[in-house]
């Protein structure tokens, strides 16, 4: 996951090497930000280059960094929680946005997508934890198995689909969660692509 400052960088970076074929110096990038000093700008593209959007060449004088091959950032809307909101896709809904290279996204160049931040731990043994952030695909079908963000009954969560005997139902990844049958209706939401972990402070 990107901040804001690092997601800004990257893009000036990236419009600097489409429009002039040059990636800009550190000195450039100071002085495009107002940053007072280069050490704020090395900063910056050290934690690119240690979340894989930035790609350093020391023995280039000019091109010092490079975007990534094939890097192409996307933002992703957070719709706030599940299972405890996505009760609409409302514009005024979006709590943020997480930024991600658009090869590690997983989903079809056309797929809408948004992400949820996930509460509880229902889906642990799938490796979902609370607090991570899971990337969806705005769909309203989904294949055997699939992880979806669906609608049961009025109520919206975070389980694996699973047809059995022509039946659907929502199968936690924690023992000590039931199966969800619906009794009126189950609506998929979206289908998670990828998942993006919980920083954790150290």
């Amino acid at each position: 996951m990107l901040t804001p400052g690092q997601k800004n960088i990257l893009h000036f970076i990236q419009a600097e090497q489409r429009t002039k074929g040059l990636t800009p110096s550190t000195r450039e990038i100071q002085e495009h930000f107002g940053f007072a000093s280069q050490t704020s700008v090395m900063q910056y593209i050290a934690a690119l280059e240690r979340k894989g959007f930035l790609q350093r060449h020391a023995r280039k004088a000019r091109a010092l960094i490079t975007a990534a091959p094939q890097s192409r950032v996307v933002d992703i809307p957070i719709y706030g929680e599940i299972p405890a909101g996505m009760a609409t896709l409302a514009e005024q809904n979006i709590e943020g946005h997480v930024a991600l290279d658009l090869e590690s996204l997983n989903a079809s160049r056309s797929a809408r997508t948004f992400a949820l931040r996930v509460r509880g731990d229902s889906m642990i043994g799938a490796h979902i934890l609370d607090g991570d952030i899971v990337i969806l695909e705005d769909r309203q079908t989904a294949k055997n198995g699939d992880i979806v963000a669906a609608l049961i009954d009025g109520e919206t969560t975070l389980k694996r689909y699973v047809i059995e005997r022509g039946r659907p139902y929502l199968k936690a990844e924690n023992p000590r969660f039931p199966d969800l049958v619906p009794a009126r209706e189950l609506r998929i939401q979206g289908v998670m692509t990828s998942l993006v972990r919980k920083q954790v402070a150290r």
